[in-house]
């Protein structure tokens, strides 16, 4: 074969593949929502797995979320101060929380944290061939494994994202206390008037759309790991990788949709 022929010929493959790729992926996407409204439902297991993704990234969103409130206010200070508008910083730090640094931080975390054992706990059941015993034992470890865990994740980030909203505004009122002497009440009332419907609606929004991102490419890595303990690394990393991406793509086009409507 000719090197341009063999060239065109790789590269002929590699788009094949990706449109095998596409084509898995979306199939996967079906499956799931076939199985999460067929009976029978995986309640204590969907429960279980909302406990693993919930309760235990508390701490680590709760370090996050203040030192992202406290060192945000404390850099924007500075600036409002030069045009004596220090008294704007509660509108400004409710503002970027909740629209956006909210949703993406804890959904970056969660993709981090959460993605990448989906990937990892999936793909070692996978090539060490426990899903396949749970084939030949007549349960489905689809339903079982994966939309459990996606609905688990989907379900639970939205509270997590408020959750980080709330203590990032206690950093920053411990910020803004620290130097105006601004009371509680004052700051919450300041930086609740700036803050609209369709605000909390974008942020409630784009952590459904970001949990449930970050739990399929985490499942759909671990669920098609192959090649033994190097496919289960691979899994992990590339659930990661992939979810923190599509999590970039949707913040731009949940944000063009918003200031549309606004």
């Amino acid at each position: 074969m000719e090197p341009n022929s063999k060239q065109k010929f790789i590269i002929s493959k590699k788009i094949d593949e990706f449109f095998i790729d596409i084509y898995k992926v979306f199939s996967f996407i079906s499956r799931f929502f076939k199985e999460a409204f067929s009976p029978p439902f995986e309640f204590q297991e969907i429960i279980k797995q909302c406990y693993e993704v919930g309760y235990k990234s508390l701490v680590l969103i709760s370090l996050t979320g203040f030192i992202t409130g406290l060192v945000f206010t404390k850099q924007s200070r500075p600036s409002l101060s030069s045009f004596g508008a220090s008294s704007w910083l509660p509108s400004l730090v409710s503002i970027a929380i909740v629209r956006a640094m909210a949703p993406l931080i804890t959904a970056l975390i969660t993709a981090g944290k959460v993605g990448s054992h989906m990937g990892a706990e999936l793909g070692s059941m996978k090539v060490t061939e426990q899903i396949d015993a749970m084939e030949v034992s007549a349960t489905n470890p689809f339903k079982f494994l994966v939309v459990t865990r996606v609905l688990a994740i989907t379900l639970m980030l939205p509270i997590l994202v408020m959750y980080f909203g709330f203590i990032g505004m206690m950093g920053s009122f411990m910020n803004v206390h620290a130097n105006e002497l601004t009371s509680y009440t004052a700051f919450f009332k300041e930086a609740f008037s700036s803050i609209s419907f369709l605000d909390i609606f974008s942020s409630v929004l784009k952590s459904i759309v970001f949990g449930f991102t970050v739990g399929i490419a985490g499942c759909y890595q671990g669920y098609n790991a192959q090649y033994g303990t190097v496919g289960v690394g691979k899994a992990a990393n590339t659930a990661v990788v992939v979810a923190m991406f599509l999590i970039f793509i949707e913040e731009m086009i949940i944000v063009q949709f918003v200031n549309a409507i606004r």
